[in-house]
């Protein structure tokens, strides 16, 4: 009578040196996929700090003195934000500042008819109606006017008091490296959860790793989901009552670095958060957690996730750090959900092939 085969042990095939040189190759690769995700993001970083800074750029429009940027419609004067007009509106638009496109250089008081059309993208945009004539060029009719909002859209240029400074020559250079850096960071998030997953795979059963593209799909959706709500939902609020604060008594002017780490740090730490179901619902399915644990975790869950929203906010204050964490909130209770439905026993390979 031969012996019954054993039981397979997770882990237990690879050495600690072993070990090491699969951590060397896959940061290796990860490395490699970073730098060439890197270039990809450098080639569109202006766009994407651009889309970054509208959150911000909007609170400095709500929060600073109205722009001087005038237009007239039925002989009335209209200004601010100007999203009062509509389609088919016209009358004289007056620049605020000099502006440079190009040669041309039109300086601030100049004016111009204009009015308000769709555009081929679909935005609405404030547009010359005849030449803008200078001394350095001319502008063809139809030149999209600098216009800071319009239907609560950002243009490409803000207003002179809704602006980011930076205060070195280089500093916007750094300010695009950092840009994709963070973007390479997100091309390659399914990349480098796929080499996290192997490097942990040895110490999981076999039938254990077939999870590897559930963790990896669920986990890179909801990074992306995180990062949205932190963009979305919780920074607006945050930047409209801290630049706020002031009531006009203060000239704000903020660092364009300065805010880009801070935008950075609230979208990561997000993406960072929600990754808590995706993650559960691995570790259920496994058997490694279950709703009993986390239930009887609750107290614990309480008092990290308000650290972590102390951390990650802006501000110490009550009302922001509670903003930061009633997502966490929802999602440890969406948890505790994926880990009553999906949550399983764990077995060993000979206990699951039977």
């Amino acid at each position: 009578m031969t012996d019954p085969a054993p039981i397979q042990e997770p882990g237990a095939h690879m050495s600690f040196l072993e070990h090491l040189d699969e951590l060397r190759r896959r940061i290796v690769r990860s490395v490699v996929v970073l730098v060439i995700a890197f270039f990809i993001g450098y080639g569109f970083s202006d766009r994407i700090y651009h889309f970054l800074s509208i959150p911000v750029l909007n609170a400095l429009a709500e929060a600073g003195p109205a722009s001087d940027t005038t237009s007239e419609t039925d002989g009335k004067p209209i200004s601010g934000e100007l999203s009062q007009l509509k389609v088919g509106d016209s009358g004289r638009y007056v620049f605020d500042r000099t502006l440079k496109v190009g040669n041309v250089v039109v300086p601030s008081g100049a004016s111009v008819l204009s009015h308000v059309e769709t555009g081929s993208d679909g935005q609405t945009a404030l547009v010359s109606s005849e030449p803008i004539i200078t001394n350095s060029g001319t502008l063809a009719a139809g030149f999209r006017l600098p216009v800071p909002f319009i239907n609560g859209v950002a243009s490409e240029r803000a207003p002179a008091d809704a602006r980011l400074i930076v205060t070195t020559a280089q500093e916007q250079f750094t300010l695009y490296v950092t840009v994709s850096l963070y973007t390479a960071l997100l091309i390659a998030m399914p990349f480098l959860l796929w080499q996290i997953w192997g490097f942990i795979s040895p110490a999981l059963y076999r039938h254990e790793r077939a999870y590897v593209w559930p963790f990896v799909g669920l986990s890179s959706t909801a990074f992306v989901l995180g990062a949205a709500t932190g963009y979305y939902v919780i920074f607006p609020p945050a930047a409209n009552y801290l630049l706020g604060l002031g009531n006009g008594e203060f000239q704000l002017l903020l660092r364009a670095s300065d805010y880009l780490d801070l935008i950075t740090i609230i979208l990561l730490a997000m993406g960072v958060l929600f990754q808590m179901p995706a993650i559960t619902y691995v570790l259920a399915r496994i058997g490694i957690v279950n709703a009993r644990f986390l239930i009887k975790q609750w107290k614990m869950a309480i008092i990290i996730i308000l650290i972590v929203a102390a951390v990650a906010s802006p501000t110490g204050d009550i009302p922001n750090m509670l903003l930061f964490a009633s997502p966490m909130f929802i999602l440890y209770i969406i948890s505790i959900g994926i880990a009553w439905i999906f949550g399983k026993k764990r077995q060993t390979d000979a206990e699951a092939a039977s």
